[in-house]
């Protein structure tokens, strides 16, 4: 558990990181969230910590199951950023109603809705800013400025981590996305994206929105790709906003850890 919550009813939210990142992408929205979000976080094996070999084989949306069936009580509501957002929302669409949380947040996802959409230059764009999205996670992150060149070569270092093979990965679940069954993922789903997003187009969290049968759009101004980072504040007052609409039935007593 990364916090509990404060008073009666709390609401389990477990939140993803995306790409080479880690659960201290959740830092600041846990600081901002309202005094019901129990909040819990994963170490999934596409962080910057994780084994190299998690992109060798197999589906990874089938780890946003395990994360869930982690949580003790099960999730509320989950919260998805960029990679584990496009991962979320497939595994959702096609997960059982038991194994469902009651709400999901997809932040900054990557979503096209038709596979003419997809052309070849995409597919080196996507290879020739790859880089960029972890130089600007570490330009946001970090507790202390760092010169442009040594993220840049920060950034270069978390790329060659990643490798070959977790780029497939991600582009693979980005040319999915036209496939995805949004129909069946009949729960609300709050999708979040910055206006001045680079990496995953803003537009894009539009349509995803809008084609889900629950779907809501909060695009917020002066943030890019990490909202949850760069605006925690309008952020977690989004995700607020959510909980208190989808609060049809009494959540969770507290979990106790010990």
């Amino acid at each position: 558990m990364e916090r509990p919550a404060r008073g009666a009813g709390p609401v389990r939210v477990l939140a993803l990181h995306g790409l080479a990142a880690s659960a201290t992408t959740w830092t600041a929205f846990g600081e901002h969230a309202s005094d019901d979000v129990e909040l819990w976080t994963a170490e999934l094996p596409w962080g910057v910590a994780g084994p190299t070999s998690w992109s060798h084989r197999g589906d990874p949306a089938e780890w946003i199951g395990r994360a869930l069936g982690a949580v003790p009580g099960g999730a509320d509501v989950l919260v998805a950023h960029s990679f584990s957002a496009v991962l979320a929302v497939e595994h959702l669409a096609r997960a059982p109603h038991s194994g469902r949380p009651r709400a999901l947040v997809a932040v900054s996802p990557f979503h096209r809705r038709d596979p003419a959409d997809f052309h070849w230059d995409d597919a080196g764009h996507y290879l020739g800013i790859f880089q960029e999205v972890f130089e600007e996670a570490l330009g946001i992150a970090s507790a202390r400025r760092l010169s442009p060149q040594t993220r840049r070569d920060m950034a270069l270092l978390v790329r060659d981590r990643v490798g070959p093979y977790g780029w497939t990965r991600f582009w693979e679940s980005y040319l999915r996305s036209p496939f995805v069954d949004l129909g069946g993922l009949d729960l609300p789903v709050l999708v979040v994206a910055g206006e001045q997003d680079r990496f995953a187009p803003p537009p894009e969290a539009g349509l995803l929105a809008a084609a889900l049968p629950q779907g809501r759009l909060e695009l917020l101004r002066d943030c890019g790709h990490f909202p949850m980072t760069e605006r925690p504040g309008p952020f977690a007052d989004a995700v607020r906003r959510l909980i208190a609409g989808s609060a049809a039935q009494p959540y969770a007593a507290p979990t106790r850890v010990s």
